[in-house]
């Protein structure tokens, strides 16, 4: 081979060599991205994960149960009420629920000494220069149902002949039945105390000897809610135009599927309604909604909003524990400032000056801008592989754009007294709902949710109403409803 050749063949192994080694580079290269972009996404994820474990009741909407045994004890300190400076328990004038002697006892009971107790005689009643006594209160001893025989009696009459059988009185309609006072008792310790249905009659047939299918109670339950529907139906009216009402939602279960209960109440009415879908609103809502932010709600048209800050503390107690961000403890000091002052203006039956207002929005508006500033200066988040939409923002980002965003709903309880701070007159409201679910495991079928939440409804407004339960649920509904009070 020629030297020539020799160099020309030598030239093309040595560019073969150097293509190879530009495609190992650029394949170890590629390999490199793609194993560093696998790293973010897994520190992110990690990121993720580390803050849901950090989440609990306190600092998050996650339910007490959910913190388990090892949760911390409850600090008082993080309570949203100020110290009164006074001690705990009852205060001076406070009426106490002590027992007190009655003066016309139901029974008396004598008791004489049988001797003497200086020489040892016999002693007699008749004997006796006075006595001290002492009360003792206790359950009557349970005895079987009291029952009361109607009889419509025919008689003739003396001029035409003609006989006339009188009317038995109403609700009397059949040979034997239940009187309205135990199925009053029923229905209270059914609907309020929550006992199920089986454990409802081992109770009866402990106590009193009565013998109860699982069926009969519910169909006296059904009986209830089917003549305490019109009640339920005012209640729906009445608050839906009132001035200021409070809305939340939580999960149902019923017929084995994932159903919502819809809560709407105000500080004397309460109304629950079940439905398939969440999203399912009332309609003709007027004056202002106080809620927790679930984005339906803004579609109520006609209707102001509220937010609760309770929610914001949550979210902005997750910030500073988790993220540690400054901003968050700000904005946390500043809305339980002005929860505060807000507070010792409605005790003094004022409003809150407009001094004070100003000055609250503007430190408002400068952690605000704070927060956002030091978040649009991170870099951005690592989204997920096909992830379509917006991109990805942090925690504190969105809750920061939420807080700008709807800032007049945020505040409004500073300029309207009678918006609250918080919504938890519906979380309240709901909470039993959910511990009847508890101890059940949820409904079998529509019908009979739907009858829980029209007593439920009647239940809890009585409460509110400070009316007798028991007398409540006897009661005829068109007499309740002339007796609610609205406001």
């Amino acid at each position: 081979m020629s030297p020539a050749s020799q160099s020309n063949s030598d030239d093309g192994a040595l560019t073969a060599a150097i293509a190879v080694r530009d495609e190992i580079i650029a394949a170890l290269q590629a390999a490199l991205a793609e194993q560093q972009d696998l790293n973010a996404r897994a520190l992110a994820r990690i990121a993720e994960l580390e803050r849901r474990l950090g989440l609990n009741s306190g600092n998050s909407g996650k339910p007490p149960s959910s913190d388990g045994l090892g949760k911390p004890p409850r600090q008082r300190t993080q309570s949203l009420r100020e110290s009164s400076g006074k001690k705990s328990g009852g205060q001076a004038g406070h009426k106490g629920e002590t027992l007190r002697r009655v003066e016309n006892p139901d029974a008396t009971v004598d008791h004489f000494p049988q001797t003497c107790s200086g020489c040892g005689g016999a002693l007699e009643a008749a004997t006796t220069a006075d006595f001290i006594s002492r009360q003792v209160f206790d359950l009557p001893e349970p005895r079987p149902l009291f029952v009361t025989e109607h009889r419509a009696h025919q008689c003739g009459c003396a001029s035409c002949g003609a006989q006339t059988r009188a009317a038995f009185p109403e609700g009397v309609a059949a040979p034997v039945q239940y009187g309205p006072r135990i199925i009053g008792f029923l229905l209270y310790l059914l609907h309020y105390q929550m006992l199920p249905e089986k454990r409802l009659a081992a109770l009866m047939a402990d106590l009193f000897g009565v013998s109860l299918a699982c069926s009969t109670i519910a169909n006296i339950s059904r009986a209830c809610a089917q003549r305490f529907a019109p009640f339920a139906e005012a209640l729906r009216d009445h608050v839906v135009a009132a001035p200021v009402k409070h809305m939340d939602e939580t999960g149902f279960r019923i017929g084995g599927k994932l159903q919502w209960l819809h809560i709407a109440s105000t500080i004397w009415l309460t109304f629950y309604r079940t439905s398939p879908k969440r999203g399912s609103l009332l309609e003709n809502v007027e004056g202002i909604v106080v809620h927790d932010h679930w984005k339906p709600y803004y579609l109520l048209k006609g209707a102001l909003h509220a937010l609760c800050n309770a929610h914001h503390l949550r979210e902005l107690k997750a910030l500073i524990e988790i993220e540690k961000e400054d901003w968050a403890k700000l904005m946390w000091r500043l809305l339980r400032l002005a929860c505060h002052v807000t507070n010792r203006a409605r005790e003094r039956e004022v409003s809150l000056s407009p001094r004070h207002i100003a000055l609250i929005e503007r430190c408002y508006d400068a952690i605000v801008a704070k927060g956002i500033a030091a978040h649009e200066a991170l870099p951005p988040l690592i989204a997920p592989a096909k992830r379509r939409g917006r991109p990805k923002r942090r925690v504190g980002h969105n809750l920061l754009l939420r807080l700008r965003d709807f800032k007049p709903d945020v505040l409004r309880f500073l300029t309207d007294p009678t918006v609250p701070f918080t919504n938890n007159l519906a979380e309240q409201d709901a909470r039993m709902m959910k511990l009847r679910q508890k101890i059940s495991g949820g409904f079998r079928s529509t019908d009979g949710a739907d009858d829980f939440a029209v007593i439920r409804s009647v239940i809890s407004t009585a409460r509110k109403q400070g009316w007798i339960l028991l007398d409540t649920l006897m009661g005829q509904p068109a007499k309740l409803i002339g007796q609610l009070r609205l406001d």
